[in-house]
């Protein structure tokens, strides 16, 4: 009896590399492990998209779309490159509007690629709609998606088989072309026999025509249980990773799979000791890379805070980064609640950090004393409709915090009336630097804002972490500088004459003969009263200079913190006596910013 061919598309280069590396890799490192995996007999490729697209602007000081041209070079002209679309965010840092929306699958199109799967986290099907007419307007193939995971225990509601059913029916209703559609679990929590029940269902529905994939990660470590009851329910094709991307954060390997899959009735069709090559090939690529230690592993606490491999490890980095790593399992138990009171949307980008966000305030500022503000608009209803209606008390703070009103309007048709949002708008932020508009440029303008502008004029810094970069960032300690923690936190200090700077904060000190400490409270430099970073982060932008009269409420600092945006704004009217930092500054908790006299 011939065994079932099943379709495996590799997703190495895409989610592997997200999920392990933050998606921080340059294009010339793993060219070779493409081709190597070409060889190997890969015809099927997750190629870009989804945070993959924007790092590397923000890190990698690349192209993204050159990128692309360079992997349909190095794969071949038949190669299924696929990528990664985010419903009306496309792959953009915010929701857009519908000229962009149609732009962004005349580009991809226009530089190679052949697929792109189209879902969105709150499984609203108003936001696959147009974006996905707009996909197979433009000459790609059209795989929709349906978003899964598990609900926390003790959670009911939504996300069950039937649930997902309501989707396909939503889909089918509205009529959304699709070539193929797919169940993503960017979890990996969805328990098995729900995963079987769901495709059975599916392939009931679709009939057998209809090719059905699942995705998933071995974060919750049952991604291989969850393939082979996709298999056993109908589904044709799985997501497969390449080792040293494989496993834990990550799709499973494909030697693991086929290893699973021995003596049963499918066949992955590739010969192991081709793929074992490939491996070996692409291990060599990637050897400078960092990778952190709890990318190849699997979370037992994922089942009950349901968080993508693909963001775990950027969050675990960005923390890392920012000296508070130590904090990570508290916020990651933070998550369940934020998941089980924040109306349960699908647990993937850009919701997945939406939670992450507010339970990273929740444990840093105190349970909901912060709304973070995508989280905030998601249970407001700005980007759609949640599966169940959100805490009632939850999207009463999050009026009051963000001082908007819920509401149950189209996203798209919000966005299209947005005047920062568009064509037009990004010609101009594009005009007033003396950019040429090109399609692409509009593009990287309107999906990445001031970041996209400072790729284009050549200003982000390289962010790509090596094994040699993470080797030499340890804190150089001599005489007069050195790095002290106290509390769980760490204090750079450095001492000049009878000053100490801790932090990028002044003090004068005199110590006297004989006596052992300081004489007398330290004082800090300069007048005025000092404004603090409550979280870590990067400083995106300093938005005043020394002199400057300022209202109540004006900006002062743009702060980046896992990936929020955070408006440091003057508590008092006054004029800016001292400026501290500057732009690209990495800030501790507590780290003076600026001081208003």
């Amino acid at each position: 009896m011939a065994k079932k061919l099943v379709s495996v598309m590799n997703t190495s280069f895409r989610d592997g590399f997200q999920s392990v590396y933050g998606a921080r890799v340059k294009t010339a490192d793993f060219l070779p492990a493409v081709e190597a995996s070409a060889a190997a007999g890969f015809t099927h490729f997750e190629a870009g998209g989804g945070a993959r697209y924007q790092s590397l602007y923000l890190y990698c000081q690349e192209d993204a779309f050159d990128m692309m041209d360079a992997f349909r070079e190095t794969a071949g002209p038949d190669a299924n490159l696929q990528t990664l679309a985010r419903g009306v965010n496309v792959v953009g840092l915010d929701s857009q509007s519908s000229d962009i929306i149609d732009l962004h699958a005349k580009l991809f199109k226009k530089h190679g690629m052949t697929t792109i799967r189209n879902f969105d986290a709150l499984n609203d099907v108003r936001n696959l709609s147009y974006s996905g007419r707009c996909i197979v307007e433009a000459g790609l193939k059209h795989e929709v998606t349906i978003t899964l995971m598990e609900l926390p225990p003790g959670c009911s509601g939504a996300h069950t088989p039937e649930f997902y059913m309501s989707v396909l029916e939503g889909i089918l209703d509205d009529g959304v072309p699709f070539d193929s559609i797919c169940f993503k679990d960017a979890s990996g929590t969805a328990v098995p026999q729900k995963v079987y029940d769901t495709i059975k269902l599916a392939r009931k529905r679709l009939g057998d025509e209809v090719h059905i994939r699942l995705h998933t990660h071995e974060t919750a470590g049952v991604s291989v249980s969850a393939y082979k009851a996709a298999l056993d329910a109908g589904a044709d094709g799985i997501d497969l990773a390449m080792a040293p991307v494989s496993g834990g954060t990550s799709q499973p390997d494909f030697i693991v799979m086929w290893h699973a899959l021995r003596g049963t009735e499918y066949d992955l069709g590739l010969d192991p000791d081709k793929v074992l090559e490939a491996e070996a090939v692409f291990k060599e690529c990637m050897g400078a890379y960092f990778m952190p230690p709890e990318a190849t592993t699997v979370e037992p606490m994922i089942p009950y805070s349901p968080m993508p491999g693909g963001a775990l490890t950027a969050n675990t980095q960005m923390m890392r980064d920012n000296g508070v790593l130590e904090k990570f399992p508290e916020v990651i138990n933070a998550m369940s609640e934020v998941v089980r009171r924040g109306g349960f949307g699908t647990s993937v980008t850009p919701v997945s950090q939406f939670y992450f966000q507010q339970a990273f305030n929740n444990v840093m500022l105190g349970p909901w004393k912060r709304m973070a503000e995508g989280y905030g608009k998601m249970v407001l209803g700005y980007f759609g409709k949640t599966p169940v209606p959100p805490d009632a008390e939850i999207v009463a703070l999050a009026s009051e915090q963000l001082g908007l009103e819920p509401t149950t309007r189209n996203p798209r048709e919000m966005n299209d009336e947005d005047p920062t949002k568009g064509i037009e708008p990004a010609k101009k932020l594009l005009a007033d630097e003396g950019i040429e508009a090109t399609d692409e440029a509009i593009f990287i303008a309107s999906a990445l804002k001031d970041k996209g502008i400072a790729f284009l004029k050549g200003e982000r810094p390289d962010g790509v972490r090596l094994v040699s970069a993470e080797a030499s960032a340890q804190p150089v300690t001599s005489s007069n500088a050195f790095s002290v923690e106290v509390g769980g936190k760490r204090f750079e200090v450095s001492l000049d004459g009878g000053r100490a700077t801790v932090n990028g904060r002044s003090y004068d000190f005199n110590v006297s003969e004989g006596t052992s400490g300081a004489s007398g409270a330290p004082v800090a430099s300069g007048e005025g009263t000092p404004v603090c970073a409550e979280l870590a982060g990067q400083v995106l932008k300093v938005a005043v200079r020394e002199g400057d009269q300022v209202a109540e409420g004006d900006l002062l600092v743009m702060l980046e913190a896992l990936k929020m945006e955070i408006e440091v704004k003057a508590p008092s009217a006054g004029v800016v006596t001292h400026v501290a930092v500057a732009n690209d500054q990495q800030v501790a908790s507590g780290d003076m910013l600026v001081a208003i006299g």
